[in-house]
């Protein structure tokens, strides 16, 4: 059995070749890419291809374990160390002795915490929460995040010398839009294995709506396109799938708070920031291919939005054309802060995002109530 990420994008091959040559090695690694691009499978393919493929591989979501117990979930405790501790427990890393450790969403790991994985980086050794004893151990670190980690040190939120003894080897996993030959491949892969394991007839999809798929803006990459075909297959059980069937199960996406543009709190690549737009832009009822070509036609950039808000968004063509990528996000932020009367909590709720991050983009972008 082989393991690698699907594709025959150039981007995917390097990666996959990249994995082989750096798994053998006892080093940590970084895997970074945005939400959905297959992180995990990464640190399935390095465990698989590490001399620790017989030892434990041990996944940790950072973000799913409450800040008063991640140090406890991590290393352990002692009894009586806290109320409710009634018994000495091992944590992820003494489980993952001898083997792997994938640390998911590091970037979500607490200030503190982070100062005890450093020690583990350097010495191999912490003490349980509420032992007076270092405990050794032997594990590998693989760690993912979606997140800018050098914004993050930045702005004082991780660690400049956790970040970098994390780095030792950087495996970024390039997202959907920037390699479109590998859609058609996951699009196969998915609809074969969900139809297969549910007993249905797949009699096909258009040339034309695979065409729509391929240049469509994955927001969620991979894990958005596995979505889509299990439902695009239920919904049209036995039929052949058209464009009009593909654009109606996309439009229901689009207007999901999850497909919005992700106003995030931290410079992001030009590219990212291209797909942001596209997904506001979606976001004000506009269908992405046809946006392409009405931008070249339209005197003005004139969107309705998707509710009865009693005005318009809107940027005159001409001046489209002069603005940067981080100004017509401003423009997008302030949009929706004015709308919603700069109700902070009611903007993160529809852009999808935390309150956080949308007063770190107020402040990033110093935008003030007028």
């Amino acid at each position: 059995m082989e393991y690698k990420l699907l594709g025959d994008s150039f981007q995917i091959k390097e990666l996959n070749d990249t994995i082989k040559q750096v798994a053998p090695a006892n080093i940590s690694i970084l895997v970074t890419g945005e939400s959905g691009t297959g992180k995990e499978l990464v640190a399935n393919s390095i465990h698989f291809y590490s001399t620790r493929k017989n030892k434990p591989l041990i996944k940790v979501n950072c973000g799913a374990i409450p800040e008063g117990i991640m140090e406890s979930e991590l290393f352990g405790h002692q009894k009586g160390a806290f109320t409710g501790a009634i018994e000495q427990r091992k944590g992820y890393f003494e489980m993952a002795d001898k083997g792997t450790i994938f640390l998911d969403e590091i970037g979500e790991m607490p200030f503190g915490t982070q100062v005890k994985l450093l020690r583990v980086l350097e010495t191999g050794e912490f003490m349980r929460v509420g032992g007076d004893k270092n405990v050794n151990v032997d594990v590998r670190i693989i760690a993912a995040t979606n997140r800018n980690l050098a914004y993050e040190v930045r702005e004082g939120n991780f660690r400049e010398d956790l970040y970098y003894r994390l780095k030792s080897i950087n495996l970024n996993i390039p997202p959907l839009r920037e390699r479109k030959s590998d859609i058609v491949i996951l699009f196969n892969y998915f609809i074969e294995n969900f139809t297969k394991e549910n007993n249905i007839e797949f009699p096909g999809i258009t040339e034309e709506a695979m065409e729509y798929l391929i240049n469509y803006v994955w927001s969620g990459n991979a894990r958005e396109l596995k979505n889509f075909c299990e439902s695009i297959i239920i919904l049209n059980n036995g039929k052949e799938i058209t464009i009009e069937d593909v654009k109606k199960n996309l439009k229901q996406e689009i207007f999901d708070n999850r497909a919005l543009p992700a106003l995030t709190a931290q410079k992001v690549e030009t590219n990212y920031d291209k797909d942001l737009i596209m997904r506001a832009m979606f976001e004000l009822k506009t269908d992405i291919m046809e946006l392409k070509q009405a931008i070249g036609k339209m005197s003005d950039f004139k969107v309705k939005a998707p509710y009865d808000l009693n005005s318009d968004f809107y940027i005159p063509k001409e001046i489209i054309k002069t603005m940067s990528l981080e100004e017509i996000e401003k423009e997008i932020l302030l949009y929706f802060l004015k709308t919603f009367d700069w109700n902070v909590s009611k903007v993160a709720d529809k852009l999808g995002q935390t309150p956080r991050n949308i007063y770190r983009k107020i402040k990033l972008y110093n935008i003030e109530k007028s």
